[in-house]
């Protein structure tokens, strides 16, 4: 398997160096699961891929452990981790608190420049929907919740949030094609979007409420469908 180098949308003002350029391409390959819970990974053959030294692919897989993706086990190896049902429930808790709250920021804070973002964003995720493309689709969704953080000046929350939901984004990944259709998806984007404009915080909550347990109905069936790759 060949993992190049990627410029990741989600990557959040990280200084661009080899260790982070790695790190950010293993996590796309976790998330999109091109690496798959449970396969090992070696040391010496990322670094034959990525061609670099092992070093930078060592501060990859410690990084990588710390964001609860891969494990990391003395004298035995690192593989990546499985899919923890727990893990993803608790972190879409914590990250349900924390961007409802940023979302009614936005809502009072926004500028005509931010709605502007916001739409266009819904508009490319519209056409990568109808090319089939899903890893482009994810990358948008990231974009938009991102700049929902940006249009309220809680960047710091968003840097929070990349690392809390590693473990969700896997299953965001699989629920694409497997459970949630991508228009529902993007229809509670337009919503939040336009409660944003209308200056509108309480509209702003409700649909962000419902974009964010809308893991809670396809986590389940997932967990079914791929049972080996989940624990708990």
């Amino acid at each position: 398997m060949v993992l190049p180098f990627n410029d990741s949308i989600s990557a959040y003002a990280r200084p661009v160096t080899v260790g982070n350029r790695v790190f950010d391409a293993l996590r796309q390959a976790i998330v999109q699961l091109q690496l798959r819970p449970g396969d090992p990974l070696s040391e010496a053959e990322m670094a034959r891929q990525f061609g670099v030294s092992r070093q930078p692919v060592r501060e990859a897989f410690i990084k990588l452990a710390e964001v609860g993706l891969v494990e990391i086990r003395p004298q035995r190896g690192t593989s990546v981790v499985m899919i923890s049902r727990r893990e993803v429930e608790n972190a879409r808790f914590i990250r349900e608190a924390i961007e409802v709250a940023v979302a009614r920021k936005a809502a009072t804070e926004a500028a005509s420049s931010h709605h502007d973002i916001l739409d266009r964003l819904i508009e490319r995720q519209r056409a990568a929907n109808a090319a089939g493309d899903h890893a482009d689709f994810l990358r948008l969704d990231e974009a938009f919740h991102q700049a929902i953080a940006q249009a309220a000046d809680c960047d710091h929350a968003w840097r929070l949030l990349e690392n809390l939901k590693a473990q969700m984004d896997r299953v965001r990944y699989l629920s694409l094609s497997d459970a949630t259709p991508i228009e529902t998806l993007i229809e509670q984007h337009a919503v939040i979007a336009n409660a944003i404009r209308r200056h509108d915080p309480d509209a702003v909550e409700a649909g962000m409420h419902q974009h964010l347990s809308e893991i809670l109905t396809s986590l389940p069936k997932l967990a079914i469908a791929h049972a080996e790759w989940f624990v708990d």
